[in-house]
């Protein structure tokens, strides 16, 4: 299982549509699933960009507010969910909020989404979580959903503005999570290639892996941000192939920043012997 946030900086980078290519392009296994939650404080996109306004009814994540005052948090989050797969319901949805006033309102639900999240586990079947923060959603009163990810991506593009964008927020980032999360060994970038800098360069300034890289490929891009028609070919095309290779590196980094996170069983836990009394 694995909790993966994507955030952006200025400039646009990308941040919503590296998610939902994520989402599409995850690696799951039988019994598995993926979820989308777009938990940007502006407005989620999703709904009018990839499926151009074509969800029926009212999902999303608005509707959690009031059920989290209700005490009914668990059980609502599940009947938010869209599904997006060709009807396998292994890829879902948690639509965002449709207007940034609604934000107020979630000011509460935040710290016990991201437990949700992270609880989901011990759901059947066992679901991966992919959290699209946008620009301004790691940071604030929604911070708690980065500090208990396992991975946390900042989108970057390739230009000197992109980087010295990234490289303010990735230090803000940096610091938080050394003070209220395990540590900031999680922290890594995606950079689209729409610039001079190379994933080295880009490495090298920001201070953190890039875990990630997609071409900037504007025509399949629409695809996921304006709902245009890419035909057949859009499945095969440079952007989708980008990532997929690295949806499945981001699911091995998880899995293990989990294993080097994992404490370790004293002996008498799992059936061994007992320090002797002295």
């Amino acid at each position: 299982m694995a909790v993966v946030t994507v955030s952006g900086c200025t400039g646009a980078p990308g941040a919503t549509t590296t998610a939902l290519a994520l989402l599409l392009s995850w690696p799951l296994e039988t019994g598995r699933r993926a979820i989308l939650a777009e938990c940007d404080p502006d407005g989620g996109a999703v709904v009018l960009g990839a499926l151009s306004g074509r969800t029926p009814g009212s999902y999303g994540l608005r509707n959690l507010a009031v059920a989290d005052r209700q005490g009914q948090l668990g059980e609502a989050f599940w009947r938010q969910l869209v599904d997006l797969s060709d009807g396998d319901a292994d890829r879902l949805l948690l639509p965002g909020i449709t207007d940034p006033a609604q934000t107020a309102g979630l000011a509460y639900t935040w710290e016990r989404l991201a437990g949700l999240f992270t609880a989901i586990e011990n759901v059947q079947p066992s679901h991966d979580v992919i959290v699209d923060l946008g620009r301004s959603g790691a940071y604030g009163l929604a911070s708690p959903l980065v500090r208990k990810a396992d991975l946390q991506l900042v989108v970057v593009r390739g230009t000197l503005r992109g980087v010295q964008s990234a490289q303010v927020r990735v230090r803000a980032l940096r610091e938080d999570l050394e003070t209220n999360s395990p540590g900031s060994d999680g922290l890594g970038a995606v950079l689209v290639e729409s610039g001079p800098y190379s994933a080295d360069e880009v490495s090298r300034e920001l201070g953190v892996p890039v875990v990630m890289t997609l071409p900037h490929s504007p025509k399949a891009a629409a695809v996921l941000s304006d709902g245009e028609d890419g035909g057949r070919g859009f499945k095969r095309s440079d952007l989708m192939r980008a990532a997929r290779s690295g949806a499945e590196r981001v699911f091995s980094l998880t899995a293990q920043r989990r294993a080097r996170l994992a404490p370790v069983p004293r002996p008498d836990a799992v059936g061994g012997q007992p320090n002797a009394q002295r």
